[in-house]
């Protein structure tokens, strides 16, 4: 897929840190119950923390005690690209921005109770929040 923001290794690097490069350019995973979005509750959106795009509503967000922020659907199907996930011996489907590239999760079919059935497991270092005014 040709993305909207392109940017070499090295300005990847110098714009994120250390963790973030490793979970949005390397497909790495924050340890779960450790991300600083977990536990937000306001009013807002989830934007890409690579370049901005919004990907999640908060009223999408909800506890699945998984230890990531989770969200039922994104704020628009174009806001991510869904790619099959064949690592660690398992069939997932890696969740990336659509805009950038970037790593952000996994989706899940389990999202029990929620309107579209689904989880997308995010990780917190992938993702920054803007509360409502």
């Amino acid at each position: 897929m040709a993305y909207e923001v392109k940017k070499t290794e090295e300005e990847w690097r110098a714009q994120l840190g250390e963790e973030q490069y490793a979970v949005l350019r390397q497909a790495a995973t924050e340890r779960a119950w450790t991300g600083e979005l977990l536990d937000e509750e306001r009013e807002g959106f989830y934007t890409c923390a690579g370049c901005g795009n919004e990907l999640f509503r908060s009223g999408t967000k909800f506890e699945s005690h998984c230890g990531w922020p989770s969200f039922y659907e994104s704020v628009r199907p174009d806001a991510v690209e869904l790619l099959e996930d064949h690592s660690h011996g398992m069939e997932r489907t890696e969740v990336r921005c659509a805009r950038c590239g970037g790593h952000l999760g996994h989706v899940f079919p389990d999202g029990f109770g929620t309107p579209t059935g689904n989880r997308y497991c995010m990780n917190s270092l992938s993702l920054s929040f803007t509360p409502e005014a």
